[in-house]
C-alpha cells in the first residue's frame, strides 16, 4: 500500500530541562488539505512546528514526510525535501526590498535543483536561466498575495502583516510540498485576513498540505479541514472542525463557552504570544 502524502507526526516529546513543552503530541496535515492546530498560549505549537521542520530535535516521536521518516534530517534537506515554514514574528533587519528578498528565496531554491552542465557555458546558461525564472516567480508570488505595492520596501520597514506575507512568499518560492504556518493572520486588517483565507484554500487544492497554527480556533475554523487542539503539550482533541470545536475539553482548555477565542496559559514551551485578536466571525 503506498504511504499516504503528507505529513505525519508520531509521539513527539520536546522537554526543556525538567519541564516538558511537548508531551506525546501527534498529527496529521495530509495532501490536499488544511489542517489546524490551535491551542492556548503556551500550549507547545510554536515547539512543535519547530520539531517538524527540523528547529528543534524531539527527545522521543517521528516525522514522516509522504511516509519517509525524515526525524533525524537537518532543517535544510527538509526544506528541500518539500516543508517549508513561516514564523510567528516574521521580518528582517538587512536593507533588502520585499523584492529582493523574496527574489532570493526563489533563486536559493533554483539553485538546490539545479544539475551539472556538460561545460562551462552550460552551468553559465543554467544560473542565468534561473535568475530570471527567480525574478518572474517572485514578482508572481507578491502579485498573489496583494503586496506588490510594496515590492520596493525595505522588508525591515514593512507593516507587520505585511512582513508576515514576505514570509509566506519566501516558503512558497521553495515550492513545497507541506506549508508550516505560525500565526499566520498576525497583524493582517481584515480584508488582508480574508484574502488569506482565500488563499490556503486554494494551496490546498493545488495538492500542498497547509498546517496553520493559532492561539485561537475562530480564525483556524474557518479554513481547515482537520483540526488539532494542543494543551499543556498533548493533543487533546482532533478531527472534523465542528466536533473538536464541540468537544468539552477544548472548551474546557479556552473557558469561554460559545466563542472559544481567549486563551489561558497552560504552561507548554513558555514562548510570549502575541495578544488575543478578537475573532473575525
Amino acid at each position: 500500500m503506498a504511504a499516504a502524502r503528507g505529513l505525519r507526526v508520531r509521539e513527539v516529546t520536546v522537554r526543556f530541562g525538567r519541564l516538558t513543552a511537548v508531551d506525546g503530541a501527534g498529527l496529521t496535515a495530509p495532501s490536499g488539505a488544511v489542517t489546524g492546530l490551535v491551542g492556548p498560549s503556551g500550549a507547545g505549537k510554536t515547539t512543535l512546528c519547530d520539531v517538524i521542520t527540523g528547529l528543534r530535535r524531539p527527545a522521543a516521536g517521528t516525522v514522516l514526510l509522504d511516509g519517509a521518516d525524515v526525524t533525524r534530517d537537518a532543517a535544510r534537506e527538509r526544506a528541500r525535501r518539500g516543508i517549508a515554514r513561516t514564523f510567528q514574528r516574521a521580518g528582517a533587519a538587512g536593507p533588502a526590498t520585499v523584492r529582493q528578498s523574496v527574489r532570493a528565496a526563489a533563486a536559493r531554491h533554483a539553485m538546490t535543483r539545479e544539475q551539472p552542465g556538460r561545460t562551462a557555458r552550460d552551468r553559465w546558461r543554467r544560473r542565468w536561466d534561473g535568475r530570471r525564472e527567480a525574478g518572474a516567480a517572485a514578482d508572481g508570488l507578491l502579485a498573489r498575495l496583494g503586496i506588490e505595492d510594496h515590492a520596493e520596501r525595505p522588508v525591515r520597514d514593512a507593516p507587520p502583516g505585511v512582513a508576515g506575507l514576505v514570509d509566506l512568499a519566501r516558503a512558497l518560492a521553495t515550492e513545497p510540498a507541506v506549508l508550516v504556518l505560525d500565526e499566520p493572520w498576525a497583524g493582517l486588517p481584515d480584508r488582508r485576513a480574508r484574502a488569506l483565507e482565500v488563499l490556503l484554500r486554494d494551496l490546498a487544492d493545488e495538492g500542498l498540505a497547509v498546517l496553520v497554527a493559532g492561539d485561537e480556533i475562530e480564525p483556524v475554523l474557518g479554513v481547515c479541514d482537520l483540526l488539532h487542539v494542543l494543551d499543556g503539550g498533548r493533543v487533546i482533541a482532533a478531527g472534523p472542525p465542528a466536533e473538536v470545536r464541540a468537544d468539552p475539553r477544548v472548551r474546557d482548555a479556552y473557558r469561554t463557552g460559545q466563542d472559544l477565542t481567549t486563551c489561558r496559559s497552560t504552561g507548554g514551551d513558555g514562548r510570549p504570544s502575541p495578544e488575543p485578536r478578537p475573532a473575525r466571525r
